[in-house]
């Protein structure tokens, strides 16, 4: 559905897209992450033809994406994080000017806006204006506005930043349900736990360029860290600490105030062999986790960053 080639962008002396490739495919909820100046923002807006680039080439649904390519861009949909409506205008009114610049049929467009405030759950807030709603209600007008003419491709933003967990889940059910209809979706985020969800394939991006991509179990299988075991309420000393580094498939231990942290490559039997050695030197301790590897960690592991807002 979408190819994306060699995609040079510069401002100045400054490379914000570096030799971008990326293919998504139709039917796909397609995660798109990076730190804070990794591309991704450049990168769509190069996508929806409303920046120009240096170098490369952008194709959407088999043909090349132009600002005036007015047959592609009535089949996508667009869900910024930064919410776009008119506070002059009732819920109902909102959406229905956005499914008007794509549906001019009046009668047409009023069943696919009935069906979008049916969808995103606002059929009680119709003659409301958006300063009247909740921030997780104004961020499903914002997904309403941005998808009543039913597009054949789903670009979200952010959608979920700063709402309540209730409207979050609406929004993730919602965009799975929007899938499981036949769109396609660009999805991006700082919620890890969301993009594990939801996401069927999954690109990371950093300065300027695709750094990993793949399913969640394919970017796990990627880095180091198989499994963390965190165990708390335990007494080391640092001859402890050197043995357990010793340990078959320890690649790192942190320990401070008496909670223990062994990280271990994708071997079985790590917790066993950790455990056997603190019952054979006779140690007493407390509550034990072990957790298999995040989205967190692989995006940690391969940028060497956090992922913060």
């Amino acid at each position: 559905m979408i190819k994306i080639e060699n995609l040079v962008k510069r401002y100045g002396q400054l490379v914000a897209l570096d030799h971008l490739n990326l293919e998504i495919h139709e039917g796909e909820i397609f995660g798109l992450l990076g730190p804070n100046g990794s591309g991704k923002t450049t990168a769509i807006s190069c996508l929806l033809a409303l920046l120009k680039y240096d170098k490369g080439t952008i194709e959407v649904f088999g043909k090349k994406m132009t600002p005036d390519n007015y047959e592609a861009k009535k089949q996508i949909g667009v869900v910024l994080q930064n919410v776009a409506v008119f506070e002059e205008m009732n819920v109902r009114e909102n959406i229905d000017y956005f499914c008007g610049l794509y549906v001019k049929e009046k009668e047409k467009r009023k069943v696919l806006v009935e069906e979008a405030i049916a969808f995103v759950g606002l059929e009680e807030y119709t003659k409301m204006r958006p300063k009247q709603l909740s921030g997780g209600l104004l961020r499903r007008l914002n997904i309403a506005c941005g998808i009543a003419h039913q597009p054949r491709l789903i670009i979200m933003d952010e959608p979920t930043v700063a709402v309540d967990p209730q409207s979050r889940n609406k929004i993730l059910e919602g965009i799975m349900e929007l899938n499981r209809k036949g769109a396609t979706v660009i999805y991006t985020s700082h919620y890890m736990e969301e993009v594990e969800q939801i996401c069927s394939r999954i690109a990371i991006l950093d300065h300027g360029r695709c750094i990993a991509l793949g399913t969640k179990e394919e970017l796990k299988s990627m880095i180091k860290t198989g499994e963390k075991i965190t165990i708390e309420g335990v007494l080391l000393e640092e001859h402890n600490l050197a043995d357990m580094r010793e340990l078959p498939h320890v690649f790192d231990v942190e320990y401070a105030e008496q909670v223990l942290v062994v990280r271990c490559s994708g071997a079985k039997h790590n917790l066993v062999r950790v455990l056997g050695y603190l019952q054979e030197k006779d140690m007493a301790f407390g509550r034990v986790f072990s957790e298999l590897p995040t989205l967190n960690d692989v995006f940690l592991e391969i940028t060497g960053k956090e992922l913060r807002d």
